[in-house]
Order: structure tokens, then sequence, then C-alpha cells
């Protein structure tokens, strides 16, 4: 039994295991037989044993196939190991590549906001000139001399004035002396200071705001220093001016027979040098709810008109040209002439724009004296004296005939339509001063609104690539629930007030509409003003094609103007919303308003001294009614898109036809 059992093979007890297999193998001791039990179980078991003696070729192809697995899961932990390895690398190199782009984004960031540094630095040094002017440390000749140095844009000022301006006003001034001394060299472009009522974005209240930045932006961008001087009113959005500061010494003005002191502000806006006037002793004049629209206007304005005057005296600013805005500051022109300009200014020229010709200002001429004025001596037929109303006197006719150059804001009438049937009474005045009359188009702010760069839509696009319209068309579409065909044709509306005419021809065009596919979106814009008559429209057209919109959503207009293929425009001269240059840039066709009975009609003049947007749009979208346009859109519709894009190309902001033309009106004043 011994040699029995010692013959037994016991598999798990082999150094490498191997897969169990039921086999007992017997053998003999001395070739002797065993016992008789031990007989049986060898007799019992023959062809088991030979059963073994078969299998062993079949164990060890399992064993070479077990060891060839073994082989593969080793291979194959390898290639794992080495993934593993090669994704660490990567891991490490995107967050080196993604660290380099933060670095390059910072680095873009700083490089963008250098210019504007340097802007701030410039103005700052300016400022500091006007304070120490009004503190006695430099005369107003010394200051002038070195305001135009630091104006020099050929100079650069901000980098050698970088760590400066931490010092005292005594240390800046030796630093300015001495860089004087190395540099006489003086600037080619103009240095113009508007004195005007508002300007965004610290008060916005009509067109003129946005005008006044607008165009002081690309003034400064083509070479020409700009400043803004406004009254300090109480809900003025003082966050909006960096560096703003007190100047220490107070500003006195004459108004009422004294000199009354005010308290001087400036910052900086938009790259542009703000001050701001607050007068001490009448403080109620800007200390309220609205900017207009009072019974004292009148002392309010001129009191401004005026501190703003002794304030350009008194800091010994010799600008080339005092600015002025309406009649709110018209009075300015028979002030400087009158009184100021002996007094340092000589050099200085007046330049008047009107914005709105019905607001004109009739007063009793006795309160001419509140400024200093004479009222025996201005109130004549030639000078203040309105035409209608003899007994008193008109302050916007006054800066008319006293200012060296009238610019007259309109964006599509001529300047014959304005003097002899839109002066609102004024037309013998501006036909006797027509040659110093030009009219000037509005512009917009390309910065923000360009279909290229607007980071509101869901694709940017361009002229050279209009795949993005379809993108923003079909977004449009989506946000508002309207059904998403390309070939729908979208219309879009939007309005600051709704006139019973507007609704009538609203309802006209909807009425049309209907028969053909045609959405229509109706946006009021009830930040500027109410549109609650838009409610008289919605019931009776409610309809699958129409959505009606309200509240200001800065997202949402732009997206408006990219998706529309038409926006419906109730003037082609629109200053505040500026609609039709907008949509222009968007490719979207401006349809204006109408009453005719064919449609919206907008016949634009032809006569001359036209400016280029109103010759453009006259010859491409300005006689078009809806109706017409929709007709062109299906039948036409090369013809239409070559328009568009032509559209597109045109520039009508800020820094186009309405720099230029005000550049040119410097330029001719300066050269009298």
């Amino acid at each position: 039994m011994k040699a029995l059992l010692s013959s037994v093979i016991i598999p798990w007890q082999q150094p490498h295991p191997k897969p169990r297999i039921p086999v007992v193998c017997c053998s003999t001791i001395n070739g002797s037989s065993s016992s008789s039990s031990e007989a049986n179980l060898q007799s019992s078991q023959p062809q088991e044993c030979k059963s073994s003696n078969a299998e062993e070729p079949k164990q060890s192809e399992i064993w070479r196939l077990f060891r060839e697995a073994q082989k593969n899961i080793l291979h194959l932990n390898q290639h794992r190991l080495k993934a593993v390895e090669d994704l660490n690398k990567i891991n490490i190199e995107k967050q080196l590549l993604v660290d380099r782009i933060e670095q390059l984004e910072l680095e873009k960031q700083t490089a963008v906001a250098k210019p504007q540094d340097r802007l701030s630095m410039f103005w700052e040094l300016l400022l500091r000139i006007d304070s120490m002017v009004l503190m006695g440390m430099v005369t107003i000749g010394e200051a002038s001399n070195l305001r135009r140095l630091v104006m020099d844009h050929k100079v650069s000022v901000a980098e050698v004035f970088n760590d400066t301006l931490q010092k005292s006003d005594a240390e800046i001034l030796a630093e300015l002396r001495h860089f004087l001394e190395r540099n006489q060299r003086f600037r080619n472009g103009f240095h113009i200071v508007h004195v005007c009522t508002e300007m965004a974005p610290l008060v916005s209240v009509g067109s003129l705001a946005s005008y006044v930045t607008g165009l002081s932006c690309a003034l400064q961008r083509k070479g020409h220093l700009v400043e803004v001087i406004l009254p300090k009113y109480s809900n003025l959005d003082l966050d909006e001016v960096q560096g703003l500061q007190e100047i220490e010494a107070e500003c006195y003005s004459y108004f009422n027979g004294q000199l009354h002191g005010n308290r001087i502000w400036t910052g900086v806006v938009y790259g542009i040098g703000v001050t701001l006037i607050q007068p001490l002793y009448y403080s109620s004049f800007f200390n309220r709810e609205r900017v207009y629209g009072y019974s004292d206007d009148f002392e309010r304005f001129t009191y401004f008109s005026r501190a703003s005057l002794d304030y350009i005296v008194k800091s010994g600013k010799q600008p080339d040209v005092i600015h002025i805005h309406n009649w709110e500051t018209a009075i300015i022109g028979p002030l400087f002439w009158d009184i100021i300009v002996k007094q340092g200014l000589e050099g200085t020229r007046v330049l008047l724009t009107c914005h709105d010709l019905n607001s004109q200002c009739l007063e009793h001429p006795e309160k001419l004296a509140l400024c200093g004025l004479d009222p025996a001596r201005l109130h004549r037929p030639d000078r203040l004296q309105d035409t209608t109303k003899a007994h008193l006197v008109n302050v916007l006719k006054g800066g008319v005939v006293y200012s060296n150059k009238v610019v007259i804001m309109s964006s599509i009438h001529s300047k014959g339509r304005v003097i002899h049937s839109l002066s609102h009474g004024l037309d013998h005045t501006l036909n006797i001063h027509k040659n110093k009359v030009v009219i000037a188009p509005c512009g917009f702010d390309n910065c923000t609104w360009d279909p290229s760069t607007d980071n509101f839509l869901p694709q940017q696009y361009s002229v050279k690539d209009m795949k993005g319209k379809a993108v923003c068309k079909a977004a449009l579409q989506q946000h508002l629930g309207l059904s998403e065909h390309s070939s729908t044709i979208l219309v879009g509306c939007i309005f600051s007030k709704v006139s019973d005419v507007d609704l009538e021809n609203l309802r006209a065009v909807f009425r049309k509409a209907r028969r053909i596919d045609v959405q229509f979106i109706i946006k009021g814009i009830s930040k500027i003003s109410s549109v609650n008559k838009l409610g008289l429209v919605h019931e009776p057209l409610k309809d699958k094609n129409v959505r009606f919109i309200d509240g200001h959503d800065e997202k949402q207009s732009h997206l408006i103007f990219a998706g529309s293929d038409i926006i419906l425009c109730q003037s082609f001269h629109d200053p505040v919303l500026q609609v039709p240059l907008k949509a222009l840039k968007y490719g979207a066709a401006p349809i204006a308003v109408n009453s005719n009975d064919d449609g919206f009609r907008n016949f634009v003049e032809h006569d001359y001294e036209t400016t280029n947007f109103s010759r453009f749009i006259s010859s491409t979208f300005g006689n078009m009614s809806i109706t017409q346009a929709l007709d062109e859109i299906r039948n036409n519709p090369s013809k239409w898109k070559r328009k568009i894009m032509d559209a597109m190309e045109m520039d009508f902001s800020w820094d186009a036809e309405c720099c230029d033309i005000h550049a040119s009106a410097y330029t001719a004043i300066k050269n009298l």
C-alpha cells in the first residue's frame, strides 16, 4: 500500500499548478504482485492508466497554451503601462499648452489695456496742469505751452511720466519744464472742448449723449484732442468716470451780479477728459430728478454756460474750438464774443451743433443780464430777437448768429430742405448765415455693432462670409418659437414709440403679409420710451408668425438685427436708436414706416448738399415699400443680395462721414 501511495501523482503538490486530471496509476514492488486488495484495485483501474497515458499530450498542449496566454497578458500589460506613461506625458504637455494660452491671453489683455493706460496718463497730466493754473503755480501762457507739449502724440509723454504721477504738482511741473526744453514740437490736430448737457454713458436723455461720445472718440482716433465739460448732476453715474478727483481750488463764475464758487471734478471717460462743474451757491440747479423740463431751465443752463467759459479761462486752456450744442449752451456764442474772447482766447473759435431746431428757448431780454450780457445790445433782429415774438429773445438764434460754424444733424435731409422747410421759424436767420451752415449725418458705434466681432451672436459673419447670418436667423426663430425655415422672410421691427399712424400701417402690412410666408418680430424699447400702444396691435393680430417683445435686452436686440432679412424703422433719421445704420451693417434692409396706401415709403431728398448716407439710401431702400421689398426678395434674389452686400461694405459709423464733416468745419473756422 505504501508503494501504491508513493506512486500516486497529486497535481496540486507540483511547483507550478496544473489542471487537475482524475488519474490514478498503480505499480508493483520487485516485480511481485500486491495483495489481493491491491490487485483488485489495480485490476479495477486498468483503463484509467491507459487513459492517463493518452491524455499526456493534451495536458502538455494545455500547458503550452497557458504559458502563451501568460506571455500575451504580460505583453499587453507592458503596452498598457506604456500607454499610461504616454497619456501622462500628453496631459503634462496639454497643461503646459493651457498655461501658455492663458499667459498669451493675459499678455493680449495687457497689450489692449496699454493704450487706454497711456491715454489715462495723458489726461491725468493735462488735468494736473489745470490744477496748477488754478493754484497759481504756472501762468496761463506757460500752461498753454505745457499742454501743447503733452498733446503732441509724437512725444512719448506717458512713458516719460509713468513714475511721476505719484509725485507732487511741484515735482511734476519741474519734470514738465525740463521735458519742454528738450521737446519743442507741436501737434497738428485740433484741441476741441465740448460744452454740453449730455454724454454717454454718464447722462443720456436723447441723441446728444451718444453723439458727443461717438464723435469725440472718433476725433481722438484721428489725432485730435477732445475734452468735455458737463454739469455735475446729482444722479450722474460717476462709476463710469476713471480717476475722478476734485480740484482743490474753487473756480468762480459770474451770475446775477455776483461771483459764485463752483466745485470742479475731473476724470476720464472712454479716454476722453471730462470736467464736471458743481455750483455751490446754486446747488439746486442740477440736483434734480430730470435733466430738462423745469421752469428755470434758462437760468440753470445759462449759469452752467458762463461757469464753463470762466473755467476754461482760469484753467489756462486755449482750445482751437469750443463746441456747443442746442439751445442749452447756445448762449456761449454771445458770451464768448462779447465778454470772454478778450481774456486770452483770441485764437479760439465757436461751433454750434443743432440736434433739434424745434427747441429754441424764448425768454425775456432782461434775463440776459444774469450772466453779464447786455440785453439792449442783443435784443435786435440781427442778433437774439425772436422773429415771430419780437418782445422775446431766442437763445438758439443767438447761437446761430454768434457761432463761426453751425452743424445741423440730419441723416437724410439736404441743407436747402432744412433751411426752408424744417427750421421751425429760423429760416430767415439760417438763410442769412447759410454759408456757415453744414449738414452732417448721425453715426453709430461700430465697435459694439459689428456682426464680424459681435459676441452676442451664436455665429459671427461678414460680407465675405455670410454663413453666420443663416445661423443667427435659425437661432432667432428657435428662441421665439417660430418655424425654422430658411426660405421664410423674417421682418424685425424695433420701435422707441408708436404713433397712431404707425399702428395703422403695421396693421396694413400684417394683413398683406399673411398671404405670403413672412414672420414678424415687433420689439419695443421700454428703456427709452414706453410702447404700450403695441398692445393695440397685438390683440387683433395674434398669429403664429407674429411675436411681440417688450423691454430692453441687449443680446436679443443684436440677434434681431442679425437674424432679420428686413428691419422696419420709423425713420431713416434715427439719432437715438440708430436702427437704419445698424440694419445696414448687419445685412438687413431698412424699410421706413410711412402712411402711403401702397405700404411704407420715405422719399429722400435729391437736393444739393446731402449726405453720403442720404444718397446711398435713396438709391437702394429709401423709396421702397415693404411690399416691394418682399417682392424683390422673392423674384430677384441676386439683385437683392447685391444690395445687401453693398450696404454691409459701407461705413456709416462715427469715424466716417460724420467725423470728416466736423474736422473740415474745425479747419474752416480755424483759418478765419
